[in-house]
């Protein structure tokens, strides 16, 4: 896994709330520094991927431990 600037957990929370905290915490961060987010919605495999697509932020990985999904972004 790589080393991230920072970690957002949304674990226990549901749709829409883990994107909406993505979006506020890659706004506290620099372009090129990265955000970790450990969330258990099964719903935001596809809406990190959605939102990255869309905003031009780079998801460098993305995986699953039990419940919670890990998602790695690179700020664009």
């Amino acid at each position: 896994m790589p080393d991230t600037n920072q970690t957002l957990d949304a674990r226990g929370l549901n749709c829409p709330l883990p994107i909406l905290r993505t979006r506020k915490a890659l706004n506290t961060l620099t372009a090129g520094q990265t955000l970790q987010v450990i969330a258990t919605d099964a719903g935001a495999v596809k809406d990190i991927s959605a939102f990255c697509e869309q905003t031009g932020n780079e998801l460098l990985s993305t995986s699953q431990s039990g419940e919670e999904h890990i998602f790695v972004i690179r700020k664009a």
